[in-house]
């Protein structure tokens, strides 16, 4: 007994549907009550009507058991088992009862297959894949056409058979000429034997040709033996110059390196020129706008400015009398003097102003009052320029082209006379 007749044997039985759970323990040890069982299942599962004592408590009753089993499997099975075996009830009985359970499982394998292939015909008559048949569909579309086409070149044919057949009658019911048949039978004999010679011909060329080629084979056979040993000669001799190539090889190779370095240097270098100047750019545009707006909030101030000391001087005409009109002339002789445009400046110059709006004073205290009003202007005209040129100074933080920047003169406010007559 083997494990796996013992495992096939539990396996078989329970897929033919023994209702007992048999397990691979059952028969380390004699168990006749249990083969007795399973035969008489057996029996009734091969002949249902089949009547087999089921008695099993004496040993006569045993021996009558097994021979009517052994006997109804000989003959109505056509299966040979061991009675001795049977009988033992142990590992070797089951071998015996494999053969009668193999059968019926083959034959429960066989019907399940037949219905398997039963239903897939009734599935395959309700189904039709026309992607499979598409091939055929063409083919026969084909063969449709072609059947028309030689259909109708039969029929023209068979419209032109009467003239064919009175032809076809009278050149059979024509005599035949025996010397032109003999000229004909010539002059076919003649064009055979002319292309026999040419076949001939041919032959002996392709024999000369193969000659020809066997010798230039073998010409060329020696010519690559010669190559050969030159070029092992050549590879086992070093050339003169060969130190001195791969001496320059080297060179080149540093000097490749070299060049790789540079151009990468020039690269960034050159990336980084155009940043810087793209950098001034903005800056000389940052400037520009800044000495625009400059320009602007100036020229507002001197039109402030203009504004207020046009009002004061109003004021002031109202104010003065109209008798005092010698510091007038005397004003009015002198040439006039630019006056600035700064806030600080103009409130320093207004607070310089000394003298009296009555005219008590003399004209020497009036003069002399001028003259040192006029050295102050001098004096803060000189500090204005200072001041502008310090600030445009502080401006311009970046590189600026001196064409960009204005001019001194257009950074001054225009010239306004000053005279006594204002007052």
């Amino acid at each position: 007994m083997s494990f796996r007749d013992l495992r096939n044997f539990t396996e078989m039985m329970r897929a033919l549907g023994y209702p007992r759970l048999i397990s691979m323990e059952n028969f380390r040890t004699p168990n006749f009550t249990l083969v007795a069982e399973i035969l008489i299942w057996l029996v009734k599962r091969y002949e249902p009507q089949m009547d087999i004592p089921t008695d099993v408590d004496t040993e006569s009753d045993r021996i009558f058991f097994i021979k009517a089993v052994a006997q109804f499997m000989a003959t109505k099975a056509h299966i040979k088992v061991n009675t001795k075996r049977l009988y033992q009830a142990d590992g070797y009985a089951v071998k015996e009862m494999l053969k009668i359970t193999s059968v019926l499982y083959s034959a429960m394998k066989t019907k399940q297959m037949a219905l398997g292939d039963l239903i897939e015909e009734d599935n395959s008559k309700f189904k039709f894949d026309l992607s499979s048949r598409v091939s055929d569909l063409k083919a026969a579309r084909q063969l449709a056409s072609e059947v028309t086409s030689k259909g109708a070149s039969l029929y023209d044919l068979l419209g032109k058979e009467v003239e064919l057949r009175e032809r076809r009658t009278a050149a059979i019911a024509r005599p035949l000429e025996i010397n032109e048949t003999e000229k004909a039978l010539r002059a076919a004999i003649k064009e055979v034997l002319q292309s026999v010679e040419e076949t001939k011909d041919m032959l002996s060329n392709v024999v000369s040709d193969e000659t020809s080629l066997d010798a230039k084979i073998e010409k060329k056979k020696q010519e690559l033996e010669r190559n050969r040993k030159r070029l092992q000669t050549l590879q086992s001799v070093r050339p003169a110059f060969m130190d001195e190539y791969e001496k320059i090889e080297e060179d080149l190779q540093k000097q490749y390196e070299t060049f790789v370095e540079k151009f990468r240097n020039l690269c960034f270098l050159e990336s980084q020129l155009d940043e810087y100047h793209r950098l001034e750019q903005e800056r000389f545009e940052e400037a520009e706008n800044i000495m625009r707006m400059m320009q602007h909030e100036l020229r507002e101030e001197e039109e402030r400015d203009l504004t207020r000391s046009s009002l004061k001087d109003e004021d002031s005409d109202m104010d003065v009398p109209e008798d005092e009109g010698s510091d007038s002339d005397m004003d009015e002789s002198r040439p006039s003097k630019p006056r600035p445009t700064q806030n600080g400046i103009m409130a320093g110059r207004r607070a310089r102003f000394i003298g009296n709006m009555q005219g008590g004073d003399s004209d020497e205290t009036g003069d002399s009052e001028i003259d040192v009003d006029e050295d102050d202007e001098d004096d803060d005209e000189g500090e204005e320029e200072e001041e502008g040129k310090d600030l445009e100074d502080n401006i311009l933080e970046g590189p600026v082209s001196r064409g960009a920047r204005p001019s001194k003169g257009s950074m001054r406010p225009p010239l306004l006379e000053e005279s006594d007559n204002d007052f």
